[in-house]
């Protein structure tokens, strides 16, 4: 793993941690959002943060991340508490999507693409810099407004640039909060199948997820969280259960195998019309 004195870390096997929480509290003044949250996030996998409004999906995120301070347990990244990493190397271990997208000045689509490449400017992974911008840009179908400013740009389309940017970044894990929220299905679906692929070619994916059909089709593993606290972790057939879910969300549902694909399908339960 990265260490201070070489200047890129060193890709990680498929299975190993690269980040864990232990024991994880978070407060939000004198109120506990989060708490006793253990879970391990490895290389070669999805791992889905689901859970109802107020549950502590976008908390652990940004616990995660280190842009939450923690008020019991610790984050560790690359087998190190966080504290130990400074900002620079935290940035070229892991890369962070946030729910907004804001931009203080007029920078362009491709100007903030480019932004995700900042960590390697003194590495010699600077030379990558056009290729991965290029590559981020055409996974997240951004490339035809590449000079357009940020600010002029549907929420849709800034969602799918600011994702150009974490993917461009090239980290061993990414944590994309709610990436899905602001697209259309196609682009929804587009999104997944990014973070699915490169799941599969080595990188640690953590995605907070609302749509419990996206995490049962493109996920290793989901993480169910309720009332600030750890309800499930598993597989998908492991933790999407009719009695766990409709507990958690307060309505029944009813889980359905797709006729073709098999994958899951979680649904609200309703009268018949």
């Amino acid at each position: 793993m990265f260490v201070r004195d070489l200047p890129v870390p060193t890709r990680p096997g498929d299975g190993d941690v690269t980040m864990r929480a232990v024991g994880v509290a978070v407060d939000r003044g004198s109120r506990r959002v989060l708490d006793s949250v253990s879970l391990d996030v490895r290389a070669g996998e999805v791992l889905a943060l689901v859970g109802p409004n107020g549950a502590g999906k976008s908390t652990l995120l940004a616990a995660l991340s280190g842009d939450t301070a923690v008020a019991a347990g610790h984050v560790e990244l690359a087998d190190r508490p966080l504290g130990k990493w400074t900002g620079a190397d935290m940035a070229r271990l892991r890369a962070v999507l946030p729910q907004q997208h804001t931009v203080g000045f007029s920078f362009t689509a491709s100007e903030v693409v480019r932004m995700g490449r900042t960590p390697w400017a003194r590495t010699v992974l600077r030379d990558e810099d056009d290729e991965a911008v290029a590559e981020a840009m055409a996974e997240c179908d951004v490339e035809r407004f590449a000079a357009r400013p940020f600010a002029a740009l549907s929420g849709g389309e800034k969602a799918r640039v600011a994702l150009a940017r974490v993917l461009a970044q090239r980290t061993p894990t990414l944590l994309l909060d709610e990436p899905t929220a602001a697209l259309d299905l196609g682009h929804q679906e587009a999104v997944m199948r990014l973070a699915a692929q490169r799941a599969r070619e080595g990188t640690a994916v953590v995605v907070v997820l609302h749509d419990l059909a996206l995490a049962a089709a493109y996920a290793n593993h989901i993480a169910v969280l309720a009332d600030g606290g750890l309800a499930a972790l598993g597989t998908p057939r492991e933790v999407l259960e009719e009695d766990l879910l409709g507990r958690v969300y307060g309505h029944p549902v009813e889980v359905l195998d797709h006729p073709r694909t098999g994958a899951q399908l979680v649904l609200p339960r309703r009268d018949a019309r």
